[in-house]
């Protein structure tokens, strides 16, 4: 649905949401604590924040001022990002995983005043570079920690006493200075996770979000009622914009799961309605569901298959208006046996999810539909704010990212690139206006670096990155994300990259499901002690190389994987081979295993 209230700034939405809903019973926010949900209201929620800008502006923070929150979701989060865009300065969201030299260099180029940080580890890592940050003045803890005799440093709770004294002394001060922020404005600087030199810093406008946030609500249809789960980071602009600001706006609960491994747990305690995610979850739950499946006796294994092409044929009619009294005694045989079993484990109440920041796969797409969860998938950049298009519920295509949302134009350049211009296009880099040139043209269009086209129907399809279209040595141009794409249906790999640019052929580096792969030693008789004796293996090396000819089948010669290597321990945020919204950092990759690489190329000339 619309969104509530109408607003043109962020803090004008913030303060017309928490006014409407002063009185309401239905949670803002809810967070575990002492083992379970808490629900946090409209009020406590408006109040915290106006503390949180009372303590903010008692430190001599003000308008245009950067400060920076490194913290994992949860309540708090929400509270300063308020509290910064009500007195008018600037956001810096920044990963929980990235290191303390890369901290450094956010803070120096942002010239960032003030950090939150959530708890003693990522307060550890701010004290590593604060000496080589001059214009760092404050650090605020959220959790408790320990004493340290830096001067800069002092808890949330100590924030929040100076900001009730500061609001007793000047009453009207942050109204005020709310008052004076225009839609024009930046909200935020977001760095983005690029795979090689520094980050850059995206600026974004109130308005920017604010329109994408009007945009996509008209596509992803949020009711008042509805409960989000939200598990990406909030430092990453989808969840922010679309877990967060579009969610609140509609008048939805947002509840934040504990961690990204406690996912599954959470989601059968809140019972989500709508969920915001990448295609990576989608890939663990479809991978978890069908390890089960594995395992259970043949007679089972034959109801679930039965259920699911079941579930696949009712969703087709339903799409063509097309239904059959059988195929609807069916589908109530097969819900009742198999598909509202698999949706019990996703809470229950699950309407749909969204799938953004990597392609979603179209076996995944079709595979929870026939359960009776659709995906709706987006696409957009941190640049666009981010989102530049997306399906509908009630009109989708998996394999595509749906039509551009209002006030969105969308073309494809002469070379395939997907250009994007509109109100939610950045207002540029960060003290780098010669890159920003190089991104947005004269007529103001943004080069998304993505290739794609529109179908006949006006849906908008991402073959690849630009940048990662491979040319072989013999003149064929490759697009490896869709080529990957198509080995992660396999129940053996986990992870897969495909190598090829500027080579005679393609080869991969795979990272296995090693709990399928333990499995199928165990039925065999394989003997093993750690992931890398199954990975020399050659009866598993056999195994993958079945199932990576029969997927590739019907490839094209020239895309086919001639040799492939299995790696012991899958990509990791940590080692920096991982975007933070999983995707492969892939020139990271290349970079990092390039001796392994290269033996599958040796002899050749």
């Amino acid at each position: 649905m619309p969104v509530v209230e109408e607003f043109s700034t962020i803090p004008e939405m913030f303060l017309s949401l928490t006014a409407r809903y002063a009185h309401s019973t239905r949670p803002m926010l809810m967070a575990k604590k002492d083992g379970e949900y808490r629900p946090i209201s409209y009020q406590e929620v408006r109040r915290a924040a106006e503390l949180t800008a009372f303590g903010l502006a008692a430190l001599g923070i003000e308008r245009g001022d950067r400060v920076s929150i490194i913290a994992e979701n949860r309540p708090e989060w929400v509270y300063c990002d308020q509290a910064i865009a009500a007195l008018g300065a600037i956001s810096v969201p920044v990963y929980p995983t990235m290191t303390a030299k890369q901290n450094e260099y956010i803070f120096n180029d942002a010239d960032v005043k003030a950090v939150f940080v959530s708890n003693q580890f990522q307060l550890t890592k701010v004290l590593k570079s604060i000496d080589s940050v001059p214009t760092l003045k404050h650090v605020i803890v959220m959790n408790e920690y320990t004493n340290v005799a830096e001067p800069q440093v002092m808890s949330y709770a100590d924030l929040l006493e100076r900001g009730k004294e500061f609001s007793k002394q000047h009453p009207d001060h942050v109204s005020n200075a709310t008052k004076r922020v225009k839609p024009d404005d930046l909200l935020t600087l977001i760095y983005t996770s690029g795979t090689t030199g520094n980050p850059k810093g995206v600026m974004l406008t109130q308005s920017n979000l604010c329109t994408n946030v009007r945009g996509a609500s008209s596509h992803i249809r949020i009711e008042e009622g509805d409960v989000l789960l939200s598990f990406l980071p909030l430092s990453h602009s989808f969840e922010r914009m679309a877990g967060n600001y579009t969610a609140l706006a509609c008048g939805a609960t947002v509840a934040y799961a504990e961690s990204i491994e406690t996912v599954q747990a959470n989601l059968i305690e809140v019972r989500p309605t709508i969920v915001t995610t990448v295609p990576r979850l989608f890939e663990r739950m479809h991978s978890r569901i069908m390890k089960q499946v594995s395992a259970a006796p043949m007679k089972r294994q034959k109801i679930f298959f039965w259920s699911i092409a079941t579930g696949k044929a009712y969703a087709a009619a339903k799409k063509a208006k097309r239904f059959s009294p059988m195929l609807n005694v069916k589908h109530a045989i097969a819900d009742k046996l198999v598909l509202s079993k698999i949706r019990e484990k996703l809470g229950g109440r699950m309407k749909f999810m969204v799938s953004g920041g990597a392609a979603l796969p179209k076996e995944f797409g079709d595979f929870f539909e026939a359960i009776g969860i659709v995906i709706i998938e987006g696409y957009g950049l941190t640049e666009t704010s981010p989102v530049i298009s997306a399906n509908k519920l009630e009109e989708y295509k998996f394999g595509t990212v749906g039509r551009p949302i209002p006030h969105v134009e969308v073309k494809i350049a002469h070379d395939g690139e997907i250009l994007a211009r509109g109100p939610n296009i950045m207002k540029g880099y960060w003290k780098l206006p010669e890159m920003t040139t190089e991104v947005i043209d004269k007529d103001g269009w943004l080069h998304t670096g993505d290739i794609g086209k529109f179908d006949n129907e006006g849906f908008l399809r991402i073959t690849d990155r630009k940048k990662h279209l491979f040319v072989s040595s013999g003149g064929k141009n490759i697009a490896p994300q869709p080529i990957e794409n198509l080995f992660l249906a396999s129940k053996y790999i986990e992870q897969f990259v495909l190598i090829g640019d500027r080579r005679m052929f393609c080869t991969a580096l795979v990272v296995p499901d090693f709990d399928s792969l333990k499995a199928y030693a165990d039925e065999h008789g394989i003997p093993y002690t750690h992931n890398h004796d199954l990975v020399q293996h050659p009866e598993v090396n056999e195994l993958i190389e079945k199932d990576i000819d029969q997927i590739q089948k019907d490839l094209a010669n020239f895309e086919r994987v001639r040799k492939f290597i299995l790696l012991s321990r899958p990509f990791t945020i940590e080692e920096g081979e991982l975007t933070p919204t999983q995707k492969i950092r892939r020139k990271v990759v290349e970079e990092k295993y390039a001796e392994l690489i290269d033996t599958m190329y040796q002899g050749i000339n």
